[in-house]
């Protein structure tokens, strides 16, 4: 029974996404909605299909914008958390700015980084650090802060300084803060880099998008959605691949609070 009860859990999110995409199309072609107003899903996939080598070509650009402002961000926010981490002082003064820096609008910005870095591939990158950066600190900082104090003690009583309770103790107690930091960035990253493009950019999936959308091409502007979508969430799963292997143990308890349901 439990485990008919996790295939079913795994098959109901597709029936559904299914069962929406039969009514959608259903909908377009009773009613006869103009294509250029809303297209189907039918003519969204043989618009993906037709022009797939250029879809492609844009995506490259796009997902190289992705990743490389990810790993920036990635790699920024663990050393500023590491840092605030052991310097108290330092993390009184600059949390307050780090929060305040989420108020200001990415669409604000992004034109002031083309003004300032041009149109090639930088500009497009900040945006993505800008956007992945927050929810990866402030995961990892506050699993930082929350490791038990006793532990630490225990290992302070054992002589242990404070780069080894950081790598034995505080890092491990982490990871699991650290990779919903990570998961909740992924999901942003692609949306990141296309906004970035959106505003200024010589190809991406945002530049294709935004041709597309002047020419009253609404079933590329979804197809072009559509793959956005496809990449953020295989970026998300292939970080809880990594949790899975990194944290095996993590796994393991997530399974058996599956099979007690």
């Amino acid at each position: 029974m439990k485990r008919s009860g996790s295939i079913a859990s795994k098959i109901v999110p597709w029936t559904a996404l299914a069962a929406l995409l039969v009514i959608w199309e259903a909908a377009v072609r009773l009613t006869q909605v103009p294509v250029y107003i809303l297209p189907g899903p039918v003519q969204i996939l043989s618009t993906l299909g037709a022009s797939w080598d250029l879809f492609m070509s844009h995506t490259g650009v796009t997902l190289l914008e992705a990743v490389t402002g990810f790993a920036l961000a990635v790699a920024v926010a663990f050393m500023v958390a590491f840092v605030l981490n052991q310097v108290y002082w330092l993390n009184q003064a600059l949390m307050p700015l780090l929060v305040a820096s989420q108020t200001i609008p990415i669409i604000t910005l992004a034109p002031l980084f083309l003004i300032w870095f041009g149109w090639g591939m930088l500009p497009k990158v900040l945006v993505v650090i800008l956007v992945c950066f927050f929810p990866v600190v402030i995961n990892l900082l506050n699993a930082f802060n929350s490791v038990d104090t006793d532990l630490i003690n225990l290992f302070r009583s054992m002589g242990a300084g404070r780069l080894a309770i950081f790598r034995m103790v505080k890092l491990p107690s982490a990871l699991p803060g650290f990779f919903a930091g990570l998961k909740i960035s992924a999901s942003y990253a692609i949306m990141a880099a296309v906004i970035g493009e959106w505003l200024g950019a010589q190809q991406g999936l945002g530049y294709y998008m935004t041709i597309a959308q002047k020419s009253f091409r609404v079933d590329r502007v979804l197809a072009a959605v559509m793959i956005i979508t496809a990449l953020s969430l295989l970026w998300v799963k292939l970080i809880e691949w990594l949790e899975t292997h990194t944290m095996p143990w993590a796994a393991h308890e997530r399974k058996w609070e599956l099979d007690q349901l």
